[in-house]
């Protein structure tokens, strides 16, 4: 179904192709992951497929890239729109029309459906989806999750025979990604739509793929095979791999259940030895597949923001966390947006040295309340405090010294021309040390040159980007809305490392995720919220074990016992169970 002869790929002022030499063949009808870290071409590459490549990216592609027979150099791909779907990293960009029903009624009106068959398939994908009660809704309103299942939508109503999807999952809840991943196989088995992805969470996908394309390093040919296989080799493989290769498993499982059918003596190893839930002041050391020291030290946090730390708070002598100080407060807060209440009656304190993980599912309100903390929504009710001031009536200059916020979309703080000109003026703006942001990028991304151009970042390098240039000056309270999306295992152990030095630091940190792998490895404590209100509230192990839906896989494959994470039990086998 899709052939690539020779493939190379090279864009305008770079010093090496993006891709060279690709040899594949994707057959019709299999489901193909598309793996690899950051920035080694995997977006280019499913750009090759729907034409993107280089019609719109502009760059040189030399070789031959078929699909179904047709050349994508000679079909632009409005010329491939009927037989190639196609969802990138970012839905806003994929939107033409206000609302949900419209948006998927769009693609069909142009390729000249009839109006019955058009109903009946909106129908459809409105129920496969779960998106009926948001059939009115103007996409501006939504959820970064739920706009990305209205784009994935989208493109399934024309009925594509190929479906190309860059990082599907990534703004999606674990419910609804199960959701997205089950249409994907019913049109896969049933249908015989052939389906090529790109995901870094392969903790979610990998069990559902039938061959897994591995790009090892940028410019280096891809190598194809069955998934246990690939994983046996590949430099980022999920949690349930890691442990796999730790307990000497063959042939590595890939999903929780086939690890749980194997695992019944690595159980009886560990029976004796209580988990070592990290300390939220103690870097320690990442979670596999997370590569070794990627975490700096305080010593070298402190020089890299060229400034006295904070003084950590000691912890509280009732709860074991933080004490000290509330970084933020929420008393009964509320807040409405027209007829959607989107938060009810939310009390939250956070403390100095404190990590907490918003969790929920796509909508819950956690953005909102991260809008809150920093300013950008006013409360409808009850109250909200962050460094002691209300931020909705306080200046953003007094608030930017306060609370810092790296939003969903990383493109919403990047405005200078290059990487370097954005690190300058982040070091301007802070009033640090020149130098100082381009230290932190050099730590979250490594080998990105001073003149790269921010749009040809790839999404996680984007969001590292931002990241450091909130934490050039880094305030007392740090907000992240999903940081994780779109990083690979590497760049999340940086990430890792880093927010782990920040709030040793005395720095508190909330972040909105949806990655529970993250909120296992990070967090002291998770906050689970449901139709704007709190459900659950307290220290990671107790509320991430007790939800099936929030659960990371070495938690659930070690089930009763409360293991978190694979660097936990590798800890306890290298001290003797």
């Amino acid at each position: 179904m899709i052939r690539f002869d020779d493939v190379s790929v090279r864009y305008e002022g770079a010093g090496r192709p993006t891709l060279a030499g690709v040899d594949l063949t994707v057959p019709e009808g299999e489901l193909v992951l598309l793996v690899g870290p950051s920035g080694v071409g995997k977006s280019t590459l499913l750009g090759a497929v729907s034409g993107l490549v280089p019609h719109f990216t502009g760059g040189t592609l030399t070789g031959r890239v078929t699909v179904d027979g047709r050349d994508t150099r000679t079909h632009k791909p409005r010329e491939l729109a009927d037989l190639v779907g196609t969802v990138g990293q970012d839905p806003l960009a994929h939107f033409v029309t206000d609302t949900v029903e419209d948006e998927l009624a769009y693609g069909m009106e142009s390729l000249g459906l009839a109006p019955d068959v058009m109903r009946r398939r909106v129908e459809e994908t409105l129920d496969l989806l779960g998106l009926a009660g948001l059939r009115d809704r103007p996409i501006a309103t939504l959820s970064g999750g739920q706009q990305q299942r209205v784009a994935i939508g989208s493109v399934l109503t024309p009925h594509p025979r190929v479906l190309v999807l860059d990082e599907p999952t990534s703004a999606l809840d674990p419910a609804a990604a199960e959701e997205v991943l089950a249409v994907l196989q019913r049109l896969v088995h049933d249908l015989g739509t052939t389906v090529l992805m790109a995901e870094h969470r392969l903790e979610r996908v990998v069990q559902y793929a039938d061959r897994v394309v591995l790009l090892p390093s940028p410019g280096a040919p891809p190598v194809m095979g069955a998934p246990a296989d690939i994983m046996a080799v590949s430099p980022v493989h999920p949690p349930v791999v890691a442990l796999g290769r730790l307990a000497d498993w063959e042939p590595l499982p890939l999903s929780v259940r086939d690890a749980r059918r194997r695992a019944g003596g690595l159980r009886d190893r560990l029976a004796d030895v209580a988990p070592g839930h990290p300390a939220p002041d103690a870097p320690g050391a990442p979670a596999d597949p997370l590569p070794p020291r990627t975490a700096p030290s305080r010593s070298a946090l402190a020089r890299l923001f060229r400034r006295a730390p904070h003084e950590a708070p000691a912890p509280d002598p009732a709860t074991g966390g933080p004490g000290g100080t509330p970084a933020a407060q929420a008393e009964r807060l509320g807040v409405r947006r027209g007829r959607v209440e989107a938060l009810r009656r939310v009390t939250l304190t956070v403390r100095a040295g404190e990590t907490v993980a918003l969790m929920g599912r796509n909508g819950a309100g956690k953005s909102t309340l991260l809008g809150a903390l920093v300013g950008m929504v006013e409360p409808t009710s009850g109250t909200v405090l962050t460094g002691g001031l209300a931020p909705h009536r306080t200046p953003p200059r007094e608030m930017v010294r306060r609370v810092g916020l790296v939003p969903q979309e990383p493109r919403d703080l990047l405005y200078a021309d290059t990487v370097a000109a954005e690190c300058a003026a982040a070091d301007a703006d802070a009033g640090a040390e020149p130098g100082s942001c381009r230290a932190l990028v050099s730590e979250l991304l490594p080998g990105v040159a001073d003149d790269t151009h921010p749009r040809d970042l790839s999404e996680g390098q984007r969001l590292a980007l931002a990241l450091a240039l909130v934490l050039t000056a880094p305030p007392p309270l740090l907000l992240l809305d999903e940081p994780t999306r779109g990083l690979d295992y590497a760049a999340k152990a940086r990430l890792v490392g880093v927010l782990r030095a920040l709030a040793a630091e005395g720095h508190a940190i909330v972040l909105a995720t949806h990655d529970v792998e993250l909120a296992a490895e990070l967090a002291h404590r998770v906050v689970i919220l449901a139709d704007g209100e709190v459900v659950a509230d307290g220290p990671t192990a107790e509320v991430v074990v007790s939800s099936p839906a929030f659960s990371p896989q070495t938690a659930k494959i070690l089930a009763p016992q409360e293991w978190l994470t694979v660097s936990q039990v590798r800890a306890a086998l290298e001290g003797g169970a």
